[in-house]
């Protein structure tokens, strides 16, 4: 017989279930009442159809009449939903007055009441010695019982019919009633969501997406008019000098001014474009994750340099140098990348630069502050005899410790040094996920001046 490690505990779980059900002594009707019940659970999707089927089951197996009740947390209050009378309720109705929201079952008159819990403690192999015969004296306090939720409670009639052992079996189908009722309310729930985000994302683009690009149409023409006010003081050069040639003056400043910002609003707004309809496709929202959209082109000349142009500012207010290769632009191949999503990779680790940099001393007494980029072709990547090309990003200053470049890449997880430094520590979760959607791999390794960033991409035709 193997003996798997990895199946230890549940193995052991086996056996004590196992034991457990010798010690039930549950009759053969009792096996066919909990049969027909998931039988019936799995044939029937509708939530009202589950709430017939609870109180329907031990109607009509053992001839009980039962109430089922939910608690709900707008309301704050205990509703009955389903029992033998009228059925399903459709309109809310309270609960009945001997039903009180509690955590362990109880006795009230003909009734014996159990509540119905999300994931029951571990149940009990044989039924208690003693019962408690009273109703509660008050209501739960909130909803929560040990590591469960209360849901509803449960009450079946009448009392005299039911032995201990019974009373027993019923506790075990109530809380297979709360298992089953947990599982399809989470469904529900996530099926709400689901219906919520692609109705989002419908939203985004019709009133984000399309209206973006009414922005173009606003930059074209402010661009228009500041040539027309460099035709103005072309004109008022020409017409006689004195005043109106410093009113030129004055209109060329006031051009260069606006030229400047319009080329930054242009710059802007065409990052964040690219960001926006790269992250909010409908393909991902239906299908549940990212989906590439990928096409060849030139990594630095489409995706590096704009993202460094984006941070140059940044970069100069932190006072470092950015230091570009020589071997990209003239011996640069393309690739088949998602331009969209792999900018914003570019744009974390260029984020992160700006913030971690910090500036070292140099063997020679020189100190620098330096932001470098690069690629290196990388063979037999990612399997033998195939190519693939590393990213680099580098930048000056302490090494991570060996543990913290371990986890670097993990959701959440920041640097030791990031006290007082804004971040959430999903950027290089968002890299790890990106690259690793085109086939690569992501990495840190510590160098002799600082940190360097690097991920390696497969050389992939359009082809494949």
């Amino acid at each position: 017989m193997s003996d798997c490690p990895d199946l230890h505990k549940m193995r052991q779980r086996v056996r004590e279930k196992s034991a457990s059900y010798e010690q039930y002594n549950f009759t053969c009707y009792f096996d066919d009442f909990l049969k027909a019940f998931f039988d019936l659970a799995q044939e029937y999707d509708s939530l009202h159809d589950f709430y017939r089927i609870c109180v329907a089951v031990p109607l009509e197996m053992l001839g009980l009449s039962s109430t089922l009740c939910l608690y709900d947390e707008k309301d704050q209050a205990l509703y009955l939903v389903c029992d033998c009378e009228q059925g399903v309720r459709d309109k809310k109705v309270a609960a009945p007055g001997h039903i009180l929201l509690c955590g362990e079952p109880y006795r009230s008159g003909e009734s014996y009441v159990m509540p119905i819990l999300s994931k029951a403690q571990r149940e009990p192999d044989a039924p208690p010695d003693e019962e408690d015969d009273h109703p509660p004296q008050c209501a739960l306090p909130g909803r929560l019982h040990g590591k469960s939720r209360v849901l509803g409670m449960y009450s079946v009639a009448p009392y005299e019919k039911l032995s201990k052992q019974d009373r027993f079996f019923l506790s075990k189908y109530t809380n297979r009633i709360g298992f089953s009722l947990h599982n399809r309310l989470m469904a529900l729930q996530n099926v709400e969501h689901l219906k919520f985000i692609n109705t989002l994302v419908q939203d985004i683009e019709h009133n984000i997406i399309v209206p973006n690009m009414y922005f173009r149409h606003l930059f074209n023409k402010l661009r228009r008019n500041i040539l027309e006010l460099n035709e103005l003081g072309g004109e008022l050069r020409q017409t006689a000098e004195g005043r109106n040639n410093a009113l030129a003056e004055r209109c060329a400043a006031i051009q260069d001014s606006l030229l400047y910002h319009h080329s930054e609003l242009v710059k802007h707004h065409k990052n964040i474009s690219l960001f926006v309809e790269s992250l909010f496709r409908r393909e991902h929202f239906e299908r549940g994750c990212l989906i590439l959209h990928p096409k060849r082109c030139f990594v630095e000349k489409e995706i590096i340099l704009p993202q460094l142009e984006h941070y140059a500012s940044r970069f100069r207010s932190a006072n470092i140098t950015v230091e570009q290769p020589n071997n990209m632009l003239h011996e640069e191949f393309q690739l088949y990348v998602d331009i969209g999503l792999l900018s914003q990779v570019y744009a974390n680790l260029f984020s992160n630069a700006a913030k971690y940099t910090r500036e070292i001393t140099t063997r020679d007494g020189q100190t620098r502050k330096v932001v470098a980029y690069g690629r290196e072709v990388v063979e037999n990547f990612p399997g033998c005899g195939e190519q693939g090309v590393k990213f680099n990003v580098f930048s000056t200053g302490p090494h991570l410790d060996h543990d913290e470049a371990k986890h670097i890449f993990q959701e959440g997880v920041r640097g030791k040094d990031t006290e007082g430094i804004h971040g959430t520590g999903h950027g290089l979760s968002f890299v790890q996920h990106v690259v690793e959607l085109h086939g690569g791999i992501v990495g840190h390794e510590a160098t002799a001046e600082g940190n360097n960033f690097f991920f390696i991409l497969p050389v992939v035709s359009a082809a494949e």
